[in-house]
């Protein structure tokens, strides 16, 4: 994978939990139990695909402009996007839409709960 740097990068996010599912071959990572970003392997294992959320219209204005950002694989394809792990998508700017969807499910939080996982409450 050309990402290597995903699974640590994640995971210093405030109250960020990753499990592996195995009847899909990914690696979820989750606020609170909800999903905002995983890793999709193939039937070898090998990592294929980094799945996030993002708002509808930047979703479909990336996807315009890179050809490896795809409608998200076996997601809602307005909400969700895939990213070819072997694929052109600047380190930057996959690292800018994986913020993007965490900070998307993180604001549909309590702000009770978000204070709790930001080590304020």
């Amino acid at each position: 994978m050309k990402y290597p740097w995903i699974d640590g990068f994640l995971k210093k996010m405030n109250g960020v939990t990753s499990d592996f599912k195995e009847e899909w071959s990914w690696d979820r990572y989750m606020i609170d139990g909800k999903m905002f970003a995983a890793v999709c392997r193939d039937d070898q294992g090998k990592e294929m695909l980094i799945t996030m959320k993002l708002e509808p219209s930047e979703g479909d204005f990336l996807r315009q402009q890179y050809k490896d950002i795809i409608p998200g694989y076996y997601m809602n394809k307005l909400h969700w996007n895939s990213v070819k792990a072997d694929g052109d998508v600047p380190d930057d700017l996959l690292k800018d839409m994986l913020e993007k969807s965490y900070y998307l499910i993180f604001s549909k939080l309590s702000k009770k709960r978000q204070k709790e996982l930001m080590g304020e409450g």
